[in-house]
């Protein structure tokens, strides 16, 4: 090794050789990727083809300009230095990236795009938080060193030459050469038929959708995705009229008059549904005097999704609404349609106002006030900030029902909690009421149950609760240690719970619910009267037969309707489970007698969603 290492090589070799070290380095990223998530990702020889073809691309992609120096027929031993500092800056950002990503993937479930930087744009705790993970992923830190002290050590260095003819003809020969080869690699492949592959490629090599992203790596996935046009019109169904028949968004409500009561959504930060009937013990009270449902998902894995999945019944399909050029369209949500009916409305985050976009589309969506840190600590002082997000779940809850008091009724609210949030920490007072579980959030998830508990005992004694419908849900799952929340549709699964202090005890539906029910499912409760917008249902004036529910992962659509969810890539079926194979074991594609019905309503669904955020149709 000792002597390959001193020994002097072509121009050529040793850019070949040089590269090659950097599909290890990929691989050692892939591999580090895998452990991380184990619980969630399975490796296979499928995996490990198709990652070495995203792979090439994305070394390609961002070793271009080593390629072509390296080929230059310049021998000089500072240009030469100047080509291994570059070699190794550009591919330890990658690596750095890569190993990043695999912190990041269990509260996505995917490969991150450009639209994370738009996703905290706002934000201005994010040194605290990479610090933090530092400490907690130490053992990154330390396999990025060793990784990169192997690549200072094994970088092969040109040999000098003093025919400097047959350099330059072999070094132009090369690059000529490397040319279509590396268009070939960018692309996918050399056949005319190959586009350049994208992220919804990678599902041909991953046996469910989750793997996509062991397939895939982050540089490509945010290569791929800059200044891309997101929403893809498809063309299932030639005429309007064909279209409108199987499905449309627009709803017309039956009843004449609306019944004026106030509404609450609470949307509780990663309150997935793995811990209901663990962590919960006030939720779990609500939930015996409230309407919930058999089945219950969300409509994304990012807070962000969750906002116009609830509030305006837009769900997220292939990236986040609002960090998408439709976000510009004309639409509104639950708070606006309500306003126009003379509710004051008014959305409550204890966060930095401005964080993660929320106050943007509270305003875009008809919330009249917003109310978040900067309100919070006008009224009672800094000193129940958390140090990183927001304001504890507890007093900003208090908060919350104090300035609902002081509303005019009738009134609509939505309140976003923050404390079962990463980093995961409660205030230290309750370090001792609520000890470390097995997972970092379950603590938190004890101490928000808690909060959401004193809430409603403050509620309760004001004027206007035995007049409120609440509704609580989560924005995304979270952190998960059970087998069956880990599968790809099982990392959806959320509460949806509907209560009505005025209503006679509770109810289990057999029923499919999904965030995207909420609006319009609120709006047949109060009666409304008009014509609106929403992709969801009234899942309580639905047939339990007609119920449904839809979500997007890593490019594959899963549609969960007559008890099966159908995973559908946008051109074919790529698997169909029953709900009742929690852990998604045995694929029953072509084996289902409603699987062609799943496909037409579901392609319905896709194409309404597309055409109207291209055409700029969110409205009646």
């Amino acid at each position: 090794m000792k002597q390959m290492l001193n020994k002097s090589y072509s121009s050529v070799v040793a850019t070949v050789w040089n590269l090659l070290l950097v599909y290890l380095v990929y691989q050692i990223a892939r591999c580090e990727y895998y452990f991380e998530n184990a619980n969630y990702l399975t490796y296979t020889s499928d995996v490990f083809r198709g990652g070495l073809l995203f792979d090439t691309s994305a070394i390609i992609y961002t070793n271009a300009l080593y390629i072509v120096l390296m080929l230059l027929p310049f021998r000089q031993s500072g240009y030469q230095q100047f080509c291994k500092w570059l070699y190794l800056i550009i591919n330890g950002v990658a690596l750095t990236i890569n190993l990043a990503d695999s912190v990041y993937f269990q509260y996505t479930m995917r490969r991150t795009t450009t639209t994370v930087f738009d996703e905290f744009a706002n934000e201005g705790n994010l040194g605290s938080i990479i610090g933090t993970e530092f400490l907690n992923h130490w053992y990154l830190v330390l396999l990025f060193l060793i990784v990169m002290g192997l690549l200072w050590k094994l970088y092969a260095t040109p040999r000098a030459t003093t025919n400097l003819r047959y350099s330059y003809v072999a070094n132009i020969a090369a690059l000529l050469i490397a040319i279509p080869l590396s268009i070939a690699g960018i692309r996918g492949g050399f056949t005319t038929a190959v586009r350049p592959i994208t992220i919804s490629n990678a599902n041909q090599y991953a046996q469910r959708p989750t793997d996509a992203a062991l397939v895939l790596n982050t540089p490509f996935s945010l290569i791929r995705t800059i200044g891309k046009n997101v929403f893809t019109v498809p063309h299932y169904f030639e005429s309007e009229t064909d279209l409108e028949a199987v499905f449309s968004p627009m709803h017309q409500a039956k009843a004449d008059t609306l019944v004026k009561k106030n509404v609450v959504i609470l949307i509780v930060e990663s309150f997935g549904r793995e811990y209901i009937g663990t962590y919960t013990p006030f939720t779990d009270s609500l939930i015996e005097k409230s309407t919930t449902f058999r089945y219950s998902y969300c409509n994304g894995r990012k807070s962000i999704d969750g906002m116009p999945s609830i509030l305006s019944s837009i769900p997220m399909f292939v990236e986040p609404f609002f960090l998408t050029p439709a976000s510009m369209n004309d639409y509104t949500g639950l708070a606006g349609i309500l306003a126009a009916e003379g509710y004051e409305t008014a959305f409550f985050h204890g966060a930095q106002n401005g964080s993660m976009g929320f106050q943007a589309f509270a305003q875009k969506t008809g919330f009249q006030e917003y109310y978040g840190r900067t309100e919070y600590e006008a009224a009672h002082g800094t000193a129940d900030f958390d140090g990183t997000w927001a304001i504890w779940d507890e007093p900003f809850m208090q908060f919350y029902a104090e300035e609902m008091t002081k509303m005019q009724e009738p009134f609509m609210t939505a309140l976003f909690t923050a404390s079962s949030h990463h980093p995961f920490v409660i205030p230290e007072k309750y370090t001792k009421n609520f000890p470390e579980g097995s997972l970092s959030i379950h603590k938190c998830i004890r101490y928000t149950d808690m909060a959401i508990g004193k809430f409603f005992e403050t509620a309760q004694k004001q004027p206007w609760f035995a007049n409120t419908i609440f509704v609580m849900t989560s924005d995304h799952t979270n952190q998960s240690d059970h087998a069956e929340y880990q599968t790809d549709l099982g990392g959806f699964s959320v509460p949806i719970i509907i209560y009505d202090p005025s209503a006679e005890g509770g109810e289990v539906q057999d029923k499919i619910a999904q965030q995207i029910d909420i609006l319009p499912t609120v709006l047949g409760l109060l009666g409304y009267p008009k014509k609106y917008l929403a992709f969801g249902i009234d899942v309580l004036n639905t047939p339990a037969e007609d119920t449904w529910a839809v979500n997007y992962l890593n490019g594959i659509y899963q549609y969960v309707k007559y008890g099966y969810v159908l995973q559908f890539d946008g051109i074919q079926t790529k698997g169909i489970y029953s709900l009742e194979d929690r852990l998604m074991k045995n694929n029953l594609i072509g084996k289902v007698e409603v699987q062609p019905q799943m496909e037409h309503e579901l392609k319905a669904i896709i194409q309404q969603y597309m055409e109207r955020m291209s055409q700029n149709r969110l409205m009646p």
